[in-house]
């Protein structure tokens, strides 16, 4: 036998072997998350230097099964190194907690220095591995800018920082990447993505894709729609819309084709989908945790406030993929049998309505009525998933006659279980690495006193005019955003720019956080970088800028409604009452004349077609922003007259009381 025969058959059993020790380290890794949040015996600062640890065992075995059975073994090479430099790291810190933390803040010794100058180095390999050349730029830029700010002339200059202080700022003092961020991470969100994780491995999505595949025949648009639920649905646990939309665009995009839709359409569908499911309620891609610790409310508080935006975003993109399929002329039909090859019966479903509604239900009442803390709510709705997801299928085969017993049924959803432990690990793994970064950079602008200099200039640039203010602070969060998980850009701009929206311009907190928050997601589908319409094309086989266009028609309102939360604030509320209601009613029929104007099939010259566009664009966000309702009626009049006047006119349809009148 060659060695290059022995070689080859080795490969499989490490690749395997590696597959086994992934899964052991995600199960130990949970039951350390676990048991710390029923215990909490440590301080969680103390705790998050386990948590990373422990994350960056699971990501540096799993990155290197995938590198060894891909057969990229430099890859493996630097991996394992960088990995091992921070899983070390934590250990160390962890043990020698008294002296680092409480003995020892502001110095540290010889070995700490170097240790932290081996930390900073795997965290940038791992940043640019994940998140590429732009996030490894933005890094490196905080890092050059706080060693080197007294060469920086101008507002945004500072007196510098020495090598050991930003090693301080950042590794040392466990204020920087094992900070509030991490600790955050590692307590509220971890916890919700093996949630996540459980319900993918339970077949929670698939449940949905059922529901959806029903509801599509009952709407002309149902393939699309469905695409919108799932991947929305999907994304607001994802955490990353670039990430959704590679993983729910595999599938809905060719669907979408399947049926007769143009690929840039279908793209531009997927691309929407995945980014405005970062801003659905109640998980919002985990920034709904982040905002609550930062204002230091309820988390319960932050999901109302965002309810009716999100209605608002939910309902226009709905109304614009049902014009947008219907310009299209496709199809729109969905075969169940080629997507599954049975259906649920109706016992199965209610044992499944119960096996996912139980967990939820806890989660909502521990949350929503019960106040429980976040942490508390979670382990309970973990737990509670645990037992049902294993618990519920077992019990139904005692009830059917059927071939597995009820024995073997026990064992496979037990399977089921430590894979959906895998799973979610997996899913946290680079988030956790980001955030864990983006903790040190947010230390680093503390020190160095960048989001003070950050309000110098955007008043200085805005005139102190409070429009242009909001449109320079949303540009920004759109730079901040590229290809980076909802959360972390999110945080980014929560630093920088809120302050400014509150001291300088009177903006309530809860609205300038919604305010750059969704501004943030913009960037999944802006050129020209466009990161989740990027993907998307790429599945579509479609063009990039064509996508873009189609996304921007559909998400039109996403644009506008960051300025319309600042102008009309009553929209965000921490308690839902009348006059949210009617505010985010009126908005909502603004940001559907939009959508009526980019994307309904008029039947008219494209001359006026052009222009008749133009108008409702402009009257739509002319109501979504003025912050008069009495006026937001009468432009909303406008559009009811225009609305009618082409159904009359151009399709010749009659109004009910004209009939009246003639008969």
């Amino acid at each position: 036998m060659s060695s290059e025969t022995t070689q080859t058959g080795r490969l499989p059993t490490l690749v395997r072997g590696l597959d086994v020790t992934v899964t052991a380290a995600a199960v130990v890794f949970w039951a350390i998350v676990l048991a710390w949040a029923y215990t909490q015996t440590w301080s969680t600062v103390r705790y998050g230097t386990v948590f990373v640890g422990g994350i960056m065992t699971v990501y540096a075995l799993n990155e290197t099964r995938e590198a060894v059975e891909a057969g990229d073994w430099i890859d493996g090479a630097v991996l394992i190194p960088s990995s091992l430099v921070l899983i070390t790291a934590s250990a160390y810190f962890a043990l020698n907690f008294e002296q680092v933390y409480l003995l020892r803040q502001g110095f540290a010794l010889e070995h700490e220095y170097m240790l932290a100058r081996l930390i900073i180095i795997s965290l940038l390999y791992l940043t640019w591995r994940e998140f590429g050349n732009l996030f490894l730029g933005l890094v490196v830029g905080v890092m050059i800018y706080a060693i080197f700010g007294d060469a920086v002339p101008g507002v945004l200059g500072h007196a510098g920082m020495s090598e050991l202080t930003l090693l301080q700022a950042t590794v040392t003092d466990l204020y920087g990447f094992y900070g509030q961020l991490t600790q955050l991470t590692a307590s509220w969100i971890a916890p919700f993505l093996l949630y996540a994780g459980l319900l993918f491995a339970y077949g929670a999505f698939d449940l949905i894709l059922r529901v959806a595949i029903v509801a599509a025949n009952y709407i002309k648009s149902g393939v699309a729609q469905t695409a919108v639920l799932s991947s929305a649905v999907i994304g607001s646990i994802n955490g990353s819309y670039t990430a959704n939309a590679a993983m729910t665009g595999s599938f809905t995009i060719p669907t979408m084709q399947e049926s007769g839709m143009a690929g840039h359409r279908a793209a531009g569908i997927e691309a929407v989908a995945s980014t405005s499911g970062q801003v659905l309620p109640p998980v919002m891609g985990a920034s709904a945790f982040v905002m609550a610790s930062y204002l230091g409310v309820p988390y319960v508080n932050i999901i109302v406030a965002g309810l009716v935006p999100a209605a608002i975003l939910v309902a226009s993109i709905g109304i614009a993929v049902h014009y947008t399929a219907l310009s299209d002329a496709s199809s729109q039909e969905m075969e169940f049998s080629e997507f599954f090859d049975e259906t649920l019966s109706t016992e199965q479903k209610v044992f499944e309505a119960f096996r996912f509604g139980i967990p939820f239900g806890i989660l909502i009442y521990l949350l929503g009525i019960a106040q429980f803390t976040v942490m508390t709510s979670a382990l309970y709705t973990v737990v509670a998933m645990v037992l049902t997801g294993i618990l519920m299928p077992t019990v139904q085969r005692l009830v059917d006659s059927d071939e597995t017993t009820p024995g073997q049924e026990f064992v496979s959803q037990v399977k089921d279980t430590i894979h959906g432990f895998r799973r979610g690990a997996i899913i946290l793994a680079p988030i956790a690495i980001i955030l864990v970064v983006i903790s040190g950079v947010v230390n680093i602008f503390g020190t160095t006193g960048v989001p003070a200099k950050i309000a110098l200039l955007l008043i200085n640039l805005s005139g102190g005019v409070l429009l242009f203010a909001v449109l320079l602070g949303m540009a920004v969060a759109i730079l901040m955003g590229v290809g980076m998980p909802t959360v972390a850009a999110y945080v980014i701009v929560a630093i920088l720019i809120v302050p400014t929206f509150v001291a300088d311009f009177g903006i309530p907190e809860i609205t300038a956080h919604y305010t750059v928050f969704y501004a943030a997601i913009l960037a999944g589908i802006t050129p020209p970088v466009a990161t989740a319409a990027v993907v998307a094309a790429g599945i579509a086989e479609a063009n990039f800028w064509r996508t873009c266009g189609a996304a921007i028609k559909i998400a039109a309102p996403l644009f506008v409604l960051p300025v319309s939360f600042v102008y009309n604030p009553a929209m965000v509320s921490m308690s839902l009452g009348l006059s949210t209601v009617v505010v985010g009613s009126l908005v909502l029929l603004g940001a559907i004349t939009i959508i009526y104007g980019l994307n309904y099939p008029f039947r008219m010259k494209p001359g006026r077609t052009i222009g008749l566009r133009a108008l409702l664009t402009a009257l739509g966000v002319f109501v979504m922003v003025y912050p008069n309702n009495v006026v937001k009626l009468g432009g909303i009049a406008v559009f009811v007259g225009i609305f009618l006047a082409e159904k009359v006119m151009v399709r010749g349809l009659e109004l009910p009381f004209k009939r009246g009148a003639g008969q």
